[in-house]
Formats: structure tokens, C-alpha cells, sequence
């Protein structure tokens, strides 16, 4: 499940609930955390990424050939 397969109303609907969880006052606070949460593990999964190394042909028989 994908976020593109809630569409327009299902979002609306939890912009809704979010509103009468916090209120309008704490919104903008809640917004800034989830945003600073996705770039963090935006940034962490990058990090993992390009820490791995590519793994040769060679390497593959050799784990092959154990």
C-alpha cells in the first residue's frame, strides 16, 4: 500500500482527525516533527546506502562455491 492509494479524501480526512487530536495551536508543532523525523530517516537510509559496498561477480561464486 502505497501513499499515492489514499488520494485527496483520505488525506482530508486525516488532516481532520489530526486537527481535533491537537488542535489548531499544536499543529504547526506536530507538522515540524514529522517533518524533521522524515528527513532524518530520509538522511539515515542515504547514509546506509552508500555504505554498501556493490558486490562483484567474483564474489558471488566465491560465497557460491562455500
Amino acid at each position: 500500500m502505497s501513499l499515492a492509494s489514499i488520494g485527496v479524501p483520505g488525506l482530508i480526512i486525516i488532516l481532520v482527525i489530526v486537527l481535533i487530536l491537537f488542535g489548531p495551536k499544536k499543529l504547526p508543532e506536530v507538522g515540524a516533527a514529522v517533518g524533521k523525523t522524515l528527513a532524518e530517516f530520509k538522511r539515515s537510509a542515504k547514509d546506509i546506502m552508500e555504505d554498501e559496498e556493490p558486490v562483484t561477480p567474483k564474489e558471488i561464486k566465491k560465497t557460491d562455491q562455500l
